[in-house]
């Protein structure tokens, strides 16, 4: 079908690690700024340097490239919450913690929480994650320790989910809608970048103070 496959048809290829790499880091580059839509292989090939029957050799499809990004993706954003969830500080401690290394993780790599959304979005059957990625998380007690928590008093009577949706819309959202702030106040990246190091400090008081009420009465 391509000339690089019939080049090789009769002797097996020997695979590069390296060239294996390069066209990974390629495809993320290409899939976190373009989405997996707005992309081609030839794209990526292109970015890569090379040609796609190269890519198709190594992975066979568009698809199955962005499912292995999607994972190592997935992998990053998730080790760190793993790591807090895992040691053994209160739960006021680990929310503290987890918000931290969040908003640090993401002002590292702020293009991942529109990439994994989009990904997301892209599972057109609508069947859920699967549960590998989040079995680590239930193996830390986490759940557990919520529950006691709530049950002495330590923490808000408050549902997981809607503290899930309080962390993604204070942690992940800001990072997610960074062009729409930097359009409506008109301000450049850098500057962004400083309201956001900032925005850290407001979003752990307000989240802390919240979840963690000196005086229970709700």
């Amino acid at each position: 079908m391509f000339k690089f496959a019939a080049q090789y048809e009769n002797q097996p290829m020997k695979r590069d690690l390296s060239t294996e790499e390069k066209i990974k880091a390629a495809a993320k580059k290409v899939f976190m700024t373009k989405g997996f839509d707005g992309c081609s292989v030839r794209d990526i090939a292109k970015e890569v340097g090379s040609n796609v029957s190269l890519l198709n050799y190594y992975f066979r499809s568009k698809e199955k490239l962005f499912e292995l990004i999607f994972e190592g993706a997935m992998s990053d954003f998730l080790q760190s919450m793993i790591e807090v969830f895992s040691s053994d500080l209160t739960l006021k401690e680990k929310t503290t913690l987890l918000i931290e290394k969040e908003f640090d993780f993401f002002l590292e790599h702020p293009e991942l929480p529109m990439f994994i959304l989009q990904a997301i979005h892209q599972n057109k059957s609508g069947a859920p994650m699967p549960s590998h990625f989040f079995e680590p998380i239930a193996k830390t007690g986490i759940f557990q320790q919520l529950e006691a928590a709530q049950a002495s008093g330590e923490i808000r009577q408050i549902s997981l989910r809607n503290v899930t949706i309080l962390l993604m819309s204070n942690v992940h959202y800001p990072f997610m809608s960074k062009k729409l702030t930097q359009q409506f106040h008109g301000i450049d990246a850098e500057t962004l970048d400083q309201d956001l190091r900032a925005h850290k400090a407001y979003v752990k008081e307000m989240l802390i103070n919240f979840l963690f009420p000196q005086n229970q009465t709700v």
